[in-house]
């Protein structure tokens, strides 16, 4: 039962990080850089992260100091990186190929879980992995459709999937030593908040944020729809499903990226690969459920 719950903790993760778009073109609308973007997205996720662990459980504030380096990892380079990666790789092409290129992920996770974590490489997982990229590039018409990518979109791209497939490392690391998903959460949201202020000039941000009571809502609401919600769904999911796994079953984000951009900015969806795309990448997710049922039984 608490295997099925983690399914779907990491579809409601990758449904909610597939609707990121929406808040990135509006902000690039506005003349903020990506930067400045993902320090809003941070710096309000982390302050209201640590308001909801302050009321709800003090202890959950406490690590220890030989384990910084995990918190520093996940905040920096699997927050903070990766999302300026991914939010410039969404400026310089469409949605879809972003998301497609931040889903070279599941490969980078199963990777580095096979070195660090001696995750074995199934047969099952494999066919799932094939599905869920190839459905991918259906989708978003890398297969099928007329779409191009300039050398700095596909690094940009390459670089979130690479950052974003650490996320899952670097918590798996803290839930092996015994930390709580909040904490984890918790300091990946604190840390990256301090490396995004660090590394941005606030002003212009603080300028659009709080230009009136409904750009602070606005704000606030990009924090909790692609940040807050869905990595403590996604980090409650790793408690009890393995990092490759979760990472398959994320692939929902490209899928509901697509649709976002068709539905939201009229970004066209190749037909019929399009369609077959989203049906594959489903098709990856039920096939390792069905996995996770012939382990359980046995």
């Amino acid at each position: 039962m608490k295997k099925k719950l983690a399914v779907v903790f990491v579809l409601l993760a990758g449904t909610l990080w597939g609707c990121i778009g929406i808040f990135v073109r509006r902000y690039n609308a506005m003349g903020l850089s990506s930067m400045q973007t993902v320090a809003i997205r941070m710096v309000i996720a982390a302050v209201l992260f640590a308001l909801f662990v302050l009321i709800y459980k003090r202890s959950l504030f406490k690590i220890h100091l030989k384990d910084i380096w995990i918190f520093l990892g996940s905040g920096v380079i699997s927050v903070g990186l990766f999302t300026y990666c991914y939010f410039s790789s969404i400026e310089l092409s469409s949605l879809s190929v972003a998301a497609v290129l931040l889903y070279t992920a599941p490969a980078f996770v199963m990777l580095f879980s096979l070195i660090f974590f001696k995750e074995k490489m199934t047969v099952m997982k494999g066919i799932s992995l094939i599905l869920a990229v190839l459905g991918c590039a259906m989708t978003t018409g890398v297969i099928g459709g007329n779409l191009t990518v300039t050398l700095a979109g596909f690094l940009f791209g390459l670089g979130s999937g690479i950052c974003y497939a650490l996320y899952s490392i670097f918590s798996r690391f803290a839930l092996d030593r015994g930390y709580e998903p909040f904490t984890i959460t918790l300091y990946t949201f604190l840390f990256s908040a301090v490396f995004c202020l660090c590394v941005t000039d606030i002003r212009p941000v603080a300028g659009v944020v709080f230009a009136d009571f409904g750009s602070v809502g606005y704000a606030v609401l990009f924090a909790l729809v692609s940040c807050v919600l869905p990595y403590v769904f996604y980090t409650l999911g790793l408690k009890y499903i393995k990092s490759s796994t979760a990472s398959i079953i994320a692939t929902v984000e490209p899928v509901m990226a697509t649709v976002v951009g068709a539905v939201v900015f009229a970004e066209p969806l190749a037909v019929p690969f399009g369609y077959l795309g989203v049906g594959l990448v489903f098709l990856s997710v039920v096939l390792i459920n069905i996995r996770f049922k012939a382990k359980t039984k046995s």
